[in-house]
């Protein structure tokens, strides 16, 4: 079988990393260390996780024209992504997130400055539609602008290319790019918000699910962390369970997972093979410290 490229459209952050004994609750103070400065955003690290894996990835996105932009654009390259549609932007920052990571659990908590994310616009998706058109698959998230990833799943749609949406950040979706999405992969929190209900509840899967779906979503992931995938569509749902890992930082997993399961996908798995697949890396990137960083290389899942 012949294998195609995937198209990333994304965010390119800077991630700034700090080790802390515990995550800080609103207005405290705590001790960090093994501070680091590393490659990100959730686009570049699933161009990134894909690519690592045998996938060929062509990747649509804005940086600045600064150290960070160059560093980014360098080290893409050097993964071997085809970096023509990552356009540079003047006079604005690329995009940074500043992240805490839990030294005992490995959770973590982010907060995001999109500086040139933000530009990501029509034309630079107009520019890319060739490859837009002829890929295997279409990969977004919501770390750019939402009207750009409707007119990209909207060429895509047009071409036959499956769309696989990765909502996050959580927000709502406009129901026209639902309706274009072939594959929704969103956590269990992203799930919460996408159906609108409460974050701060049990989750509570048929009720997502059912909201789901009412609103258009055809086949659904939702990563649930150490307790798995769950999978629905308008036939069944199956739940799969995790691999177990010891975690250190599970900034990564969920990129990690995606940029996986688009690989497999993209080689000819069938769906389930390909989620067990995905299941693998993310529970491998967990046991390493960084996010892009973390992602797995072929010959370490064979």
């Amino acid at each position: 079988m012949e294998r195609k490229h995937i198209v990333v459209l994304g965010s390119v952050n800077t991630d700034l990393v700090l080790r802390c004994a515990a995550l800080p609750a609103a207005g405290q103070t705590v001790h960090g260390s093994d501070f680091r400065c590393m490659p990100g955003g959730k686009g570049a690290n699933q161009a990134v996780a894909a690519a690592r894996l045998g996938a060929s990835v062509r990747f649509i996105g804005s940086i600045g024209a600064d150290e960070f932009g160059r560093a980014a654009r360098d080290n893409l390259d050097a993964e071997g992504i085809d970096t023509r549609h990552l356009r540079e932007a003047r006079d604005v920052a690329t995009g940074t997130a500043m992240i805490l990571v839990d030294a005992s659990s490995g959770q973590n908590c982010i907060a995001l400055s999109e500086g040139a994310n933000a530009l990501v616009d029509a034309d630079l998706v107009d520019a890319a539609a060739a490859d837009i058109c002829s890929a295997a698959l279409l990969v977004c998230q919501l770390e750019t602008p939402t009207a750009a990833t409707l007119y990209a799943a909207q060429l895509a749609h047009g071409a036959g290319v499956p769309v696989l949406l990765n909502p996050a950040p959580a927000a709502p979706l406009d129901a026209a790019l639902l309706g274009l999405v072939d594959l929704l992969v969103p956590n269990e929190s992203e799930a919460m918000v996408l159906a609108g209900l409460p974050t701060h509840g049990p989750f509570d899967a048929a009720r997502v699910l059912d909201a789901l779906h009412g609103m258009g979503a055809r086949s659904v992931l939702v990563t649930l962390g150490a307790q798995g995938v769950l999978h629905s569509d308008s036939r069944a749902q199956t739940h799969h369970p995790a691999q177990i890992a010891h975690a250190v930082d599970t900034s990564g997993a969920g990129d990690a997972f995606i940029g996986a399961l688009s690989a497999a996908l993209v080689a000819g798995m069938p769906l389930v093979a390909a989620i067990e697949f995905a299941q693998r890396a993310a529970s491998l990137s967990v046991t390493r410290h960084g996010a892009m960083a973390a992602m797995p290389y072929l010959r370490e899942l064979t």
